[in-house]
């Protein structure tokens, strides 16, 4: 698919398929990452993280050896990142053949805006991508703690799945994929929107703990731009799912262009 950055089609019905996530091998998302891969193929993988490993972003464990666990038929655990599994994943446990296309979710919660350079569902597709493999990462936006509608990326998991694959897309690109906070029959239908803005992190909320030592928690996220037009957080909001090509390469053409006559 992804020679000379050609867009050719994937064949689902004949792809070997990696399913990782950041969740943890034994999240609720990857469950059903893994049914809905199941009905689109029957060479499904899954290599996974032990545990949760939410917001490590592209980490990449260098300073310890990793282990892999193997839980099941082509289901692996390993003790490390989202990208660490991915690279396992490729470069030993699938060796002999390494996937047509990489599936990661599906996360609890969204990954929109800014969320995709914190985001592990993100980073396991993108080193995919590095590693010439193509990638979609699924989320599934919530906003009440007790109410997560797994139903709705279940449902659309395929749909969405086959669409993109059927149009392809070049390499150095990888695909992100919001579901709305809504039961899949409120869902209005899939748009290709831009990244949109908002901060996690402004709210910093300190405390004591019994020692009256001070910590620190992370909380609520910025909405710096909601109502734009053309975004995913735009999108979600409205009922739609949001699919949105990434680019790996953050090289900002205009100001390179800009800083061309400052260096010789």
């Amino acid at each position: 698919m992804m020679a000379n950055g050609d867009l050719q089609p994937i064949d689902l019905a004949k792809a070997r398929i990696l399913v990782t996530n950041d969740d943890g091998i034994d999240a609720p998302g990857i469950k059903l990452l893994e049914k809905a891969a199941r009905k689109l193929s029957r060479d499904v993988w899954v290599v996974a993280p032990e545990s949760e490993q939410s917001a490590v972003a592209h980490g990449l464990t260098i300073r310890r050896p990793l282990r892999i666990r193997e839980i099941g038929e082509r289901r692996f655990a390993v003790d490390g990142t989202p990208t660490d599994c991915v690279l396992l994943a490729i470069g030993h446990i699938l060796k002999d053949r390494k996937p047509t296309i990489c599936l990661s979710g599906v996360n609890r919660g969204g990954n929109l805006g800014d969320d995709v350079t914190y985001s592990g569902t993100v980073a396991a597709a993108m080193e995919a991508t590095l590693l010439g493999v193509p990638a979609i990462a699924f989320s599934q936006v919530f906003s009440k703690r007790d109410v997560v509608h797994w139903k709705t990326a279940e449902t659309f998991v395929p749909k969405v799945a086959r669409n993109l694959a059927r149009m392809g897309w070049p390499a150095n690109v990888l695909m992100n994929v919001n579901f709305p906070d809504r039961p899949p029959e409120r869902v209005r239908g899939i748009k290709a929107v831009a990244q949109g803005r908002h901060k996690v992190g402004d709210e910093l909320i300190e405390n004591q703990d019994p020692r009256g030592q001070s910590y620190f928690w992370i909380g609520a996220m910025r909405q710096l731009e909601p109502d734009r037009a053309g975004t995913d957080l735009h999108a979600v909001s409205g009922g739609w799912i949001a699919a949105t090509p990434l680019h790996l390469d953050l090289t900002h053409g205009e100001t390179l262009a800009r800083m061309a006559g400052l260096i010789g």
